[in-house]
């Protein structure tokens, strides 16, 4: 099974997004990563706002790949539109591709912030519970702090690889219900 993940940053595609598939079932030797913004691939000319229009254009590169599984993930940034977007592009039927698209409210970075467990035994020092991460106007920069407070030499990176390799999906469920939960779904649907 040939499985195309497209993601926007950086740090999704450093290993966190994989592992998050991976405790949702997926199995990362089938995985093949790709950028939402990748500049060969052209934006979807039909009827539609922008994030629908480039989810469905993905859609249609899926299937000239010939890969089996799309899963796409782009980040809210305050734009609550892209959710009813790539709801949308989740639910076109024009194309029987299974298919896993969310949107992580406000950002990715926002679910590396769920687990206080995992943040305080992957940096090394007792964190606090931190507030509904969805409601983080930056959580980018929340984790950079919490990074930064830290002993231990990490990237970004290699803090959200090892958060997400250890985070509880339950809490991450619980804590981010109307990102990674209804993302979480789509994916365990797929890999079921």
């Amino acid at each position: 099974m040939r499985i195309l993940v497209v993601s926007e940053g950086i740090h999704e595609r450093a290993g966190a997004l994989e592992n998050l598939l991976e405790k949702l079932g997926g199995s990362r030797e089938f995985f093949e990563s790709d950028r939402v913004s990748n500049n060969e691939i052209h934006a979807f000319h039909g009827k539609g706002p922008g994030y629908f229009k480039r989810a469905i254009r993905w859609l249609k590169e899926a299937e000239q790949r010939g890969v089996d599984v799309l899963i796409f993930l782009i980040d809210e940034d305050g734009k609550k539109e892209r959710i009813e977007q790539i709801q949308n592009a989740q639910d076109y039927l024009l194309s029987s591709l299974p298919r896993a698209m969310g949107v992580a409210i406000r950002a990715f970075d926002a679910w590396m912030l769920a687990d206080e467990k995992v943040l305080s035994q992957v940096l090394g020092y007792s964190i606090n519970r931190q507030v509904n991460p969805e409601t983080i106007r930056n959580p980018k920069k929340v984790c950079e702090e919490l990074l930064g407070d830290s002993k231990i030499g990490l990237s970004q990176r290699e803090m959200y690889a090892q958060v997400s390799n250890n985070i509880d999906i339950n809490v991450l469920c619980e804590r981010c219900p109307s990102g990674f939960k209804p993302f979480a779904a789509h994916v365990k649907e797929i890999f079921s």
